[in-house]
Parts: C-alpha cells; sequence; structure tokens
C-alpha cells in the first residue's frame, strides 16, 4: 500500500477490523514518514451488469450509486458511513443473485427500502427522481402513504 503522504511502497498494518459485508479495514503505519492512514478492502465479486430502461447496458458501479445516494440524502442528518452501507448492502443483495445481468428497476427498488429505513425526507427525495413523480397529487399519494 503506498503511503498517501510520501508516496512511498512500504507500510505496516496496525489494526485490521471487519464489517458485516465482509469489508476489511486496516490502520497503516508509513515506514519512511510514520505517517498513519487508512485503506479499506472489500472482496471483488462479480457483479452483474445492468439493463437499462432503454435496453443499454452498463457494468454496476459502486461510486456512482453512493453518489446518487448520497445527493437525495444531502442537508439530512444521514452519515457517510450509512451511505456507504447501504451503497454496500446493496452491491452484496446484486452478487447474492448470481445473474449476469440485472434490471435496473432491482437496484431502485433495494435504495428504495433501504433510504425508506434510514430517512423518509431522503427517501421521497430519492422517490421523486426514481418513480418519475411529476404532479403534486403522485406526491401526495406516496406521502400519504408513509403517513
Amino acid at each position: 500500500m503506498r503511503c498517501p503522504y510520501c508516496r512511498n511502497p512500504k507500510s505496516k498494518v496496525i489494526d485490521t477490523s471487519h464489517d458485516s459485508n465482509g469489508n476489511i479495514r486496516r490502520r497503516r503505519e508509513c515506514l519512511s514518514c510514520e505517517q498513519r492512514f487508512s485503506s479499506y478492502e472489500r472482496p471483488i465479486l462479480a457483479t452483474p451488469r445492468i439493463v437499462k430502461t432503454d435496453n443499454s447496458r452498463e457494468d454496476f458501479n459502486h461510486e456512482k450509486l453512493k453518489r446518487g445516494i448520497g445527493i437525495s440524502c444531502a442537508k439530512r442528518p444521514v452519515s457517510d458511513a450509512d451511505i456507504e452501507r447501504l451503497t454496500g448492502q446493496v452491491e452484496v443483495e446484486l452478487q447474492k443473485m448470481g445473474k449476469f445481468e440485472v434490471p435496473s428497476r432491482v437496484i431502485g427498488d433495494k435504495v428504495m427500502e433501504g433510504l425508506k429505513e434510514m430517512d423518509e425526507i431522503a427517501y421521497m427525495r430519492y422517490a421523486i427522481v426514481y418513480l418519475k413523480m411529476d404532479n403534486l397529487p403522485t406526491l401526495r399519494a406516496e406521502i400519504d402513504r408513509l403517513l
């Protein structure tokens, strides 16, 4: 692991921890400048290709999903760790499906489920775009359903 401070390729691992999704966090110390930093590892399993609504296909992108969830959680009391956790859960669920291709709708539904439990306002923000709620009666019906 290359040190982010001095770019030295040698470091030693001070501490290792695991989370429920199988990710690994390692606390490291550079052998040259003695600065400490963290690295994160996650197993690389085959994720299915995503079939978009226009039938185009693209590879699953962890960062793109995280960015989309982050936008709906902007200015809400949702931590980056919560966003990362939800993104990881969605990715793990896709991998467990064992399919080569998955409709984008499946991802959207899983994100909606997670956001609904995490923060109702973030859920509504995501739902407005995802479910294409383009008028107030539709939006009102979803809010009433939540209440």
